[in-house]
């Protein structure tokens, strides 16, 4: 008993005078991280991997980690490309394991980002280990690997009580002798139901020939999935028998999953992912990033690929003079009648700067308020607010048609609204003989944060969708993307689908000398994604 205790703090002193302990981050050296980015769709990547991907220094990531994680690095992590083709490798995984020393050894926090889980043919035993023997702390953190997610998004689960209760996780990218050394092709046809095969689209009739040969009946159904779980992920299916054929008609690429056995047939029924109705589309969300969201998610809901290009941000105005107008109706909010808010925005900024001057929300007791639509009385109701009725339709004239006859002359009236809102509201309240005090909370200006990369999305015709929310996103983006590429922005939009939220964002849309194909029946997001999806 003694004699194995011993040998247990002898295992543990050996690791900690390795590793180090606390005292070796102090002293200079940095940690790893070895995440699982997962199999492509950006969200299938864990809580606890994407804690470590925001925290890092550094960023070290290949092909196979969707390029949307890398907007979660914090500003100034530094990003490094490292890759990996069939036919040629950015960077040896010798180097790729010394990059990450190196990285560490500078005291850097450090995300090694890979495909799927680290664990399933990931090398990730090969980088730890340098890392061990340099005595740097290393966390691996699984990710949702390939082999079990990409089959699912293509509506094959790769178990199943009446099909499968068994299956295998192959590699097919090694070449046939080393295939043949690794693998024992009599084992692995008669002893597992699936069988998976990562890797492995350049070897297919290699595969299809060896497992016929060993038991495999001809007829056996076989599953290819192309960028699985992905905005262009693709599916081939067929029979062991006809598959290669079928590979070299299509010129099927990989990467891919091949997935063999009964569980293919499942697919008919189960194929939830390809038949959502934005699926295969990359739809661009131009509005502010603080309003993004909400859109973006209805996008990825219905299987589309939500892509956000801020044209437009919107932020508390920075013009002193704007602000010491906004602060003076608010000292005086025991005055007005009427408080009229046109966005969400305005609400949201309104009660940021009541915040900020320590003004009491009671002063509003005297007035009555009215919002727009439905999402600005909702941001109003969320702060206790009632409003006076809705429009018929969420713009301004209408807004005014259900107002006028509430109103009365000689009232006040507080406008809480953006900088570049239309003048059609005060100047229509003042021929009614009301006293109008128009202030702007907010301010918008010009975003562009990523032109360029939007800029060659449009030249390979990978965008298929712009949404616009408002004029000022439709000419922020036409202005970005021409000053970008010298190119007019009707000649780059030419063949993707524009939906506008309203009138008088079509309007614009048309003064830019664009179609607008879709258009909301009423100015909100649910009703901009209804249009969307029209047939």
């Amino acid at each position: 008993m003694e004699d194995a205790k011993e040998q247990h703090n002898a295992v543990r002193r050996d690791h900690e005078s390795r590793i180090g302990n606390t005292n070796t981050l102090k002293s200079g050296k940095g940690h790893v991280y070895l995440v699982g980015a997962g199999p492509g769709d950006p969200k299938l990547i864990t809580v606890r991997g994407l804690e470590a991907l925001r925290k890092s220094d550094a960023v070290v990531y290949d092909r196979l980690a969707s390029p949307l994680l890398l907007k979660e690095a914090k500003p100034g992590t530094e990003l490094i490309y490292v890759g990996k083709l069939t036919d040629r490798h950015t960077m040896k995984q010798e180097d790729i394991n010394q990059l990450l020393v190196d990285l560490a050894l500078q005291g850097k926090i450090v995300t090694r980002l890979k495909g799927g889980d680290p664990t399933v043919f990931g090398r990730v035993g090969e980088e730890a280990e340098l890392l061990f023997d340099n005595g740097i702390h290393f966390d691996i953190i699984p990710g949702v690997t390939s082999a079990l997610a990409v089959p699912a998004y293509a509506g094959i689960p790769v178990t199943h009580r009446e099909y499968a209760s068994s299956l295998v996780i192959v590699t097919g990218h090694e070449n046939p002798e080393k295939l043949d050394m690794n693998i024992q092709w009599d084992k692995i046809t008669q002893a597992t139901d699936t069988m998976i095969f990562l890797m492995g689209v350049a070897k297919i009739a290699y595969i299809r020939n060896q497992l016929i040969e060993h038991g495999k009946a001809p007829d056996t159904p076989v599953a290819l999935i192309r960028w699985g779980t992905r905005l262009n992920q693709q599916t081939l299916v067929g029979t062991l028998s006809d598959i290669a054929e079928k590979v070299a008609e299509v010129d099927f690429k990989p990467p891919a999953v091949i997935l063999v056995g009964d569980v293919v047939k499942l697919r008919e029924k189960l194929n939830w992912y390809e038949t959502k109705p934005l699926f295969g589309k990359r739809v661009l969300v131009t509005r502010a990033r603080s309003q993004a969201s909400e859109l973006s998610e209805r996008i990825d809901e219905l299987g589309g690929e939500p892509y956000e290009f801020p044209a437009i941000v919107i932020r508390q105005s920075a013009d002193a003079l704007k602000l010491s107008e906004v602060d003076h109706a608010l000292e005086h909010l025991h005055q007005y009648d009427w408080v009229i808010f046109t966005s969400v925005n305005g609400v949201e900024y309104f009660f940021l700067r009541l915040k900020q001057r320590g003004i009491d929300i009671r002063s509003l007791s005297k007035a009555k308020i009215a919002a727009v639509g439905p999402k600005t009385a909702e941001a109003l109701a969320d702060r206790g607010l009632v409003s006076v009725g809705l429009p018929e339709e969420y713009v301004a004239e209408s807004l005014f048609a259900s107002l006028q006859s509430k109103l009365r002359a000689g009232e006040r009236v507080l406008l809480a609204r953006g900088d570049i809102s239309r003048s059609y509201l005060p100047i229509e309240l003042t021929k009614l003989g009301l006293e109008v005090t128009d202030v702007h909370v907010y301010e918008n200006v010009v975003g562009g944060e990523g032109t360029m990369e939007l800029v060659e999305l449009l030249e390979k015709g990978d965008i298929h969708i712009v949404t616009f929310t408002s004029s000022s996103t439709v000419s922020n983006l036409c202005r970005l993307i021409e000053q970008q590429s010298g190119r007019k922005a009707a000649e780059l939009l030419a063949g993707v689908l524009i939906a506008c939220i309203g009138p008088q964002t079509a309007k614009t849309v048309r003064e830019w000398g664009l179609s607008v194909d879709r258009l909301a029946k009423e100015a909100t997001i649910d009703s901009l994604v209804e249009a969307i999806i029209e047939s």
